[in-house]
């Protein structure tokens, strides 16, 4: 069966979302907005996605499709992915279908849930660093959702797409409100540390969460701004902490939720050892070895809540080469793995007994210039910016990265869409570039090199000579041919690429991802969990400077102001359109060029034993996904 892209249900109003069950609870401490449809309340937004234990096991067996959105955000499809045990495109999502036309589905009933075994997957490259507040890297935000818990994440089942997981507690009991803006938070009874030294596995309590926000709010960590709406935070008791907004917010959950930003530290880690070399968190998975370059070993750790994980144990190996990770899926000695769409059909036939997901990942590329807000550099020139995004065609780049014809001549229904400045994948909030609603900027989508041409002249006449750079050892060869195929469409309208390709770990990360670099630059963006933040992060100003993660130092009072609007604004319709307002307004300017990495149909394939399998998006199957995996014997 083929699953489209599907909406959200019908909302309640007044919830608490509380850890014993995962269920809303009506008439707990909530907040009520009068005469507000109950389809469109924020607080019951959060607290629809309804499931326990109970329920998760009732599914465990069907392929919900799994890997993080940001495992893969190496991602993209194919072996973008480097580890799937989820979304095939790094980033949460809609299901649209399985190369044979079925999904994988359950073989066993609830009892026969089997325990035991060790999950073996694969990992494209080595984090930059195991300090969760240490890098933006998919590498190490993917590492730390295994051995650190967040006080919410988004809940998962095997029915929830990645685009519609909502957030249910984690670390946190419960979180309660009465007006939005002043929030209260009580953190699970009993939850341990792991039961390493120098935390001997204590109880976690109100003054880890404290010492985890002053180090998160250390201006050393680039995602500091993440949380620059919250004011105040305290400990009330050991097991109980305040947050004060700076407004009533319509994100809140959602960005503690979010994968990229706060897991929980213990104290211990202020002085008592280094979180650069040892992880010590309240995970689900305790590490026991890291060989660099190698593998990396976890251990289920026996004190999470919830009965999971299923299976004793995680191994990561760490394999660069694509076709090197597909021979060990082929010889059955990885459980998963993200496929490039030019093997699907070859796959298929060889291996009959392969289960498969297809998903659109929660991933957007972009082009992107440095300082164009500085008049000395000739992008500051929004023509040059329009005339590099009509210089591609976005189709053929689909075709390209996504085998878009040859698999539906097999039958298989994949995605074209285009990205925007949201994913596609964000289906809710996404835009559609080629829809009546993008308005006049919709040109500025469209292939039409004579008249990219005729712009890149106006603005610098004779072309221009202009350094082009991206990382092509990290996001596997889906995104690599988009790069590629990029050279040729820019020197064909008039520019004159030097194209560099960069070392992620130490070059791309580190500084061309931060805005420190020259010329323009080609990535993906972070596959934010909480839609908004493409508003936010990739336009944050403070104090009148761009943030490093503001990659072009764009200043735009305009997107500015709706941003600040969209996540003070709990209408769910009101908010959509403050979001398709900013799609609109990047999309006429260009500060940041859509490309359709990451916007088609990635593939996973998973061996026939796998269980269990679900979907996320951002950086949290750690938690959200891998604990319910289990194997049928």
């Amino acid at each position: 069966m083929i699953h489209t892209l599907a909406g959200f249900g019908k909302r309640c109003p007044t919830r608490t979302v509380s850890a014993s069950s995962g269920r809303a609870t009506p008439g707990s401490t909530t907040y009520r907005r009068e005469q507000m449809d109950d389809r469109n309340d924020y607080w019951g937004r959060v607290a629809r996605r309804r499931f326990s234990r109970r329920s998760a096991l009732r599914g465990a067996g069907v392929a919900g499709f799994g890997l993080a959105g940001a495992a893969l955000i190496g991602c993209g499809s194919d072996d973008d992915d480097p580890d799937p045990t989820g979304t095939p495109g790094g980033g949460g999502a809609t299901s649209t279908g399985t190369p044979d036309g079925t999904s994988a589905s359950a073989t066993t009933t609830p009892e026969g849930v089997q325990r035991g075994g060790t999950l073996r997957l694969s990992l494209l490259n080595d984090p930059p660093t195991i300090d969760p507040f240490g890098n933006t890297s998919v590498s190490t935000k993917e590492f730390a959702a295994h051995a650190y818990s967040r006080l919410y994440k988004l809940g998962t089942g095997p029915d929830i797409t990645g685009g519609e997981a909502a957030p249910v507690p984690d670390l946190a009991e419960s979180a309660e409100t009465d007006d939005g803006q002043h929030w209260v938070v009580r953190l699970r009874p009993g939850a341990k540390f792991h039961n390493v030294e120098p935390v001997n596995g204590r109880e976690v309590d109100a003054e880890d969460v404290l010492l985890t926000w002053q180090d998160f709010r250390d201006p050393t960590n680039v995602n500091r701004e993440s949380f620059a709406f919250v004011t105040d935070v305290q400990a009330v008791d050991a097991t109980t902490v305040s947050f004060t907004l700076d407004a009533p917010s319509a994100v809140f959950l959602d960005t503690i939720a979010d994968g990229n930003l706060l897991y929980i530290l213990p104290k211990e880690s202020d002085g008592g050892f280094n979180l650069a070399e040892k992880a010590i968190g309240s995970g689900p998975w305790i590490l026991d070895r890291y060989d660099i370059s190698q593998i990396m070993v976890w251990k289920a750790n026996p004190d999470f809540y919830g009965d999971v994980p299923l299976v004793d144990g995680l191994e990561e190996s760490i394999i660069p080469e694509y076709a090197n990770r597909l021979a060990q899926f082929q010889a059955g000695n990885v459980h998963a793995l993200g496929i490039n769409a030019n093997d699907v059909l070859d796959l298929r036939s060889q291996r009959e007994d392969v289960q498969w997901r297809g998903e659109v990942s929660a991933l957007t590329s972009i082009f992107y210039f440095n300082n164009i807000s500085d008049p000395n550099q000739p992008w500051s020139d929004e023509r040059i910016r329009q005339a590099v995004s009509m210089a591609i065609d976005r189709d053929a780049l689909m075709d390209l990265a996504y085998n878009i014809k040859a698999l539906q001549e097999a039958g298989l229904e994949v995605s074209t869409a285009w990205n925007n400045l949201i994913p596609v994948g964000h289906t809710r909030w996404w835009l559609d570039p080629q829809s009546e609603a993008q308005g006049p900027s919709a040109q500025y989508f469209v292939y039409n090199a004579e008249e990219a041409a005729k712009l890149l002249d106006s603005a610098s006449p004779g072309g221009l000579d202009l350094k082009y750079q991206y990382t092509d050892n990290r996001y596997g060869q889906t995104f690599n041919s988009v790069a590629e195929a990029n050279i040729g469409y820019l020197t064909e309208v008039g520019f004159r690429p030097q194209t560099e390709v960069q070392d992620y770990n130490s070059v791309y990360i580190t500084q061309t991802s931060s805005g420190f670099f020259e010329g323009l630059a080609f990535g993906y963006e972070t596959p934010f969990a909480e839609a908004g933040t493409y508003a936010d992060r990739p336009f944050g100003v403070v104090d009148g400077e761009a943030i490093e993660k503001n990659r072009t130092r764009v200043v735009d009072q305009e997107i500015l102001d709706l941003s600040r609007r969209q996540s003070r604004e709990l209408d769910v319709d009101a908010r959509r359109e403050l979001l398709h307002e900013v799609q609109r307004i990047n999309a006429l300017h260009m500060y940041y060029i859509p490309n359709q990495a990451g916007a088609g149909t990635g593939w996973s394939a998973y061996q026939p034993e796998v269980r269990g399998i679900r979907s996320t998006r951002g950086y949290g199957d750690g938690v959200e996904t891998r604990p319910y995996l289990w194997f049928a014997t």
